[in-house]
Formats: structure tokens, C-alpha cells, sequence
């Protein structure tokens, strides 16, 4: 490079220099700042910025899972098991029955036909007693009685004997009769007990009503049932469980409160040997507590009593009842029947009672007259006769 040339260049370097340094001393950018790179300034030519305020970091908690209790259900009392026995949970079953089936033709009556059928209770194989009426069959079918047997021993039951007489009055008198073998009598399946002590013997009376109501040439629509000794404490129990029975006739019935029938059960056996059983099939009172009194007695438990009681549920009756017994009864007091008289009618229900001086526990020697009296009750309500042989309410 020449001399002239260097310095030349050094002349510029000096003027840029100065340009710079009049810049800062006057605080104004250059319109256009110079293509060199600027020099960095010093400390001293830095400008003192106020200090920035202390920053206290705050630490923020993390979103922390809490379990927030769920409702916590508050426990319902169980509701206690109703006892097969009360009246609630009889209500609540279904009575379906089945078709009857004719196991046996027998010799005929009078005016009827007479068979040994069956049907089935609660998967039961159940026999009985049947007559249906000959003739000309009502357009809407021949009226149902169902006929409740006191108590004999099961394993001496038979289906043709006992009680023929008795359903022979209704067979005669147009009335398609059954007498079910209740479960453990005769050849019908399952164990016999009571009449007061469990269900079965009301549930096989039940399947009997709708049995017959399915039968072709019988009257849905007409039932009536008659019950002797136990057979008229079922026929109490049936009306108060059932809708379908529109009237009941009761002889000589175990138609008292359990209270009642337990105070005067050792007067049952006066005369008979230790053990015998009671028109309701129960031997003594501490056979029965084996069972029902194992939920207290009527002072520790009276409502466990009343719901079982039929007696408790007169104001549900399905139709009026009908009652006879003999002032001579050496087996039920005739009170019960009495009592239940006025019972009926203190609930607003329709009911008759005719009591037969020196007379014995089947009404024996007024026989005619009370089956006349019960025909003619079935007559009036279940076939809706007007009254014929009814005399009246009262007592003879």
C-alpha cells in the first residue's frame, strides 16, 4: 500500500472516532449509525437503574387428593320376616290350585256323582272328597262349597269316611262339594299338623277353592265354605285371607282367640287319656310351645298374636258366617261361638248363631235342622236365593 493511501485511511479512522464521541456527548442517534461496531460502553458510562424489587417466590401446594367421605347410608332396620302364620303374609301368597283330577269314580248319590280327585297346594299331591250335581248345570255353573273336616288323627284319615252324611246335605241340594284330604290325611302328600299350629291346612283349602273354580262345570263366582271343630277355625281364617268365599258356615268351631283357646285347653282333656288332641289337633300346650310360643307369650309378645289371629281381622271378612254349636259340647265351648257372634257384628259384618240345647259336638240330634238352616244360608248368599228356611237371627 502507498503512504499517501494509509494514510488516508487513517485520517477516516480518526474522523469516525470523533463522530462517535460527539454522538455521546450530545445523546442524539445518528440518523444513520455507522457500519462499524459500536464500542462496548463502560461501568462508569452505564446508566444506574433503580434496583428491581425483591421477588419471594411463593410456592404454590400442589393440588393435594382429598377424599371427601361419600354419604355413608344410614342403616334400615331388616324388616322382620312375617310369620308364615300371620295374616299379612298369608295375604301375600298366590292360592293357584291346578286342574282336578279324577283319580276314582265311586258309587253315586242320590242325585250327584261322587269321586275320589285330586289337586295340587303348594307342589302337594292333595285328595279329596268330590260330588258334582247331575242334571241340568246353571248357565254360569253349578255353585262351589268347600267342606273343612274337623280333626282326626292323619294316619287313621279316610277320604270315603267320616262326614259322609254332612256333605251329602250340600250334594243333594245342587252344590258342587269338595272335602279335601288336607296334606298328611289319607293319601295326600306331605306332613299333618294342625289346624291353629301352621298354614297348610288353610293353603290346601285355598288351592281347593281355586281348583273347583277352574273345573267346567263350576261357578267361579259362587263359593261358599263349611267347616266343623278345626275345619271351622280354617273356614275363619280362609274368609280373612280370601276374597273369593261370599259366605261361611261354621259348626261346633275352634273359633276363639289363640289366648282364649290356650286358657281353656286343659279343660280339652279332662276324662281322656295324657296326650289325646284337641278338636285342633294339638295335644297340650307345650306342644304348641314348641313352636308358636318360641316368639313369647301374649303378655311378652301381643302383637306377634294378633298379627297370627284371625280373629284380629273380622273387619275383613269375605261374606257373612253362619254359626251353630251345641250347649252340650263337651269338646269346644260353645262361648267360642257365642263370643265370635258378637264380634262379628260389633265389625259391622253379617252374621247368625243357633245354639242346640243337650246336644254333642257333631249336632247329632239336631242334624236336620241345622243342615237345613246351612242350606239355606248357602242358598241365600252364594247362590242369591231370597231366604227360605232361615228363621233368623237367634238363639234356640
Amino acid at each position: 500500500m502507498s503512504r499517501s493511501r494509509r494514510s488516508e485511511l487513517i485520517s477516516r479512522s480518526i474522523l469516525a472516532l470523533l463522530w462517535v464521541v460527539i454522538l455521546v456527548g450530545c445523546g442524539s442517534p445518528p440518523a444513520t449509525p455507522p457500519s462499524t461496531v459500536s464500542p462496548v460502553p463502560t461501568t462508569a458510562d452505564t446508566p444506574t437503574l433503580p434496583p428491581l424489587p425483591t421477588t419471594t417466590a411463593t410456592v404454590r401446594p400442589t393440588n393435594t387428593l382429598t377424599l371427601i367421605p361419600t354419604d355413608t347410608p344410614t342403616p334400615t332396620a331388616t324388616p322382620t320376616p312375617l310369620h308364615p302364620m300371620s295374616i299379612a303374609s298369608m295375604r301375600q301368597q298366590n292360592y293357584p290350585g291346578s286342574d282336578v283330577v279324577i283319580e276314582q269314580t265311586l258309587a253315586p248319590g242320590s242325585n250327584y256323582d261322587r269321586y275320589v280327585a285330586s289337586y295340587q297346594s303348594e307342589g302337594l299331591k292333595i285328595f279329596g272328597l268330590l260330588t258334582i250335581p247331575r242334571g241340568e248345570r246353571p248357565g254360569s255353573g253349578w255353585p262351589i262349597i268347600v267342606f273343612n273336616h274337623g280333626y282326626i288323627p292323619p294316619e287313621v284319615y279316610r277320604t270315603t269316611e267320616r262326614y259322609v252324611a254332612y256333605q251329602d246335605v250340600f250334594a243333594r241340594n245342587g252344590y258342587m262339594v269338595v272335602k279335601p284330604d288336607y296334606r298328611g290325611h289319607g293319601e295326600s302328600e306331605g306332613d299333618g299338623l294342625s289346624g291353629s299350629r301352621g298354614p297348610g291346612y288353610t293353603i290346601d283349602v285355598l288351592n281347593a277353592v281355586a281348583s273347583l273354580q277352574r273345573h267346567p262345570d263350576a261357578d267361579p263366582e259362587r263359593v261358599g265354605m263349611w267347616g266343623h271343630s278345626m275345619g271351622g277355625g280354617i273356614t275363619l281364617r280362609a274368609m280373612v285371607v280370601s276374597e273369593d268365599i261370599k259366605a261361611g258356615v261354621i259348626w261346633a268351631g275352634v273359633v276363639a282367640t289363640y289366648e282364649e283357646i290356650f286358657e281353656a285347653r286343659p279343660a280339652w282333656v279332662d276324662g281322656q287319656p295324657t296326650g289325646t288332641p284337641g278338636p285342633d289337633g294339638i295335644s297340650d300346650p307345650e306342644t304348641a310351645q314348641e313352636g308358636l310360643f318360641a316368639y313369647g307369650t301374649f303378655d311378652e309378645n301381643p302383637e306377634f298374636w294378633a298379627a297370627i289371629d284371625p280373629i284380629s281381622f273380622l273387619d275383613d271378612l269375605s261374606g257373612p258366617v253362619q254359626l251353630h254349636h251345641a250347649r252340650g259340647d263337651q269338646s269346644v265351648p260353645v262361648a267360642w261361638s257365642e263370643t265370635l257372634y258378637a264380634r262379628v257384628q260389633e265389625a259391622g259384618q253379617t252374621a247368625e248363631v243357633y245354639l242346640y240345647q243337650g246336644d254333642n259336638h257333631n249336632i247329632s240330634a239336631n242334624f236336620g235342622i241345622a243342615a237345613q238352616r246351612s242350606v239355606a244360608f248357602f242358598d241365600r248368599y252364594v247362590k242369591g236365593l231370597a231366604p227360605s228356611d232361615v228363621e233368623g237371627t237367634g238363639h234356640d
